[in-house]
């Protein structure tokens, strides 16, 4: 299957967001503090013309990690006719290499139970107990060094 990954706007990954990660919510919960900063990339797959995932990686240090370039992943989706067709995979690999380009030290992220094989598959690495984030679920915050 031929997905393009190619950067897009805040407000186009809300409409994968939405339907995946904030079902029956508002959709201002779509919008992430960050969303806007110069320094933060999202990222849209496509496949005929479409838009079937989303990723949005922010500017962001994690207080347990000693490293003062590092990046967080957020909003990781794909539609869910197009789970496990290696489009959230081509979203993560194209990050990375984005991230290496800028000489990001680390890529760090929190993951719902449901994609914790996922980002596990992807070489990243569990950091702590599991935590609650409020109205979302049980989450595992997952790192990977770029070095």
């Amino acid at each position: 299957m031929q997905t393009l990954i190619k950067e897009i706007l805040a407000e186009e990954t809300h409409r994968v967001r939405h339907p995946i990660l904030r079902h029956g919510r508002p959709i201002e919960d779509c919008i992430f503090a960050g969303d806007q900063e110069a320094t933060t990339v999202h990222l849209g797959a496509y496949h005929d013309d479409k838009l079937v995932g989303v990723l949005s990686a922010y500017k962001k240090n994690h207080p347990a990690f000693n490293t003062v370039k590092s990046y967080q992943i957020r909003g990781v989706a794909v539609v869910t006719d197009f789970h496990r067709m290696g489009i959230g995979k081509k979203l993560m690999d194209d990050i990375e290499k984005r991230m290496m380009e800028r000489k990001i030290d680390l890529i760090w992220l929190n993951a719902r139970i449901a994609a914790l094989d996922f980002y596990t598959s992807l070489a990243y690495h569990q950091k702590g107990d599991a935590f609650e984030i409020e109205g979302i679920g049980t989450h595992y915050c997952f790192y990977k060094l770029l070095k």
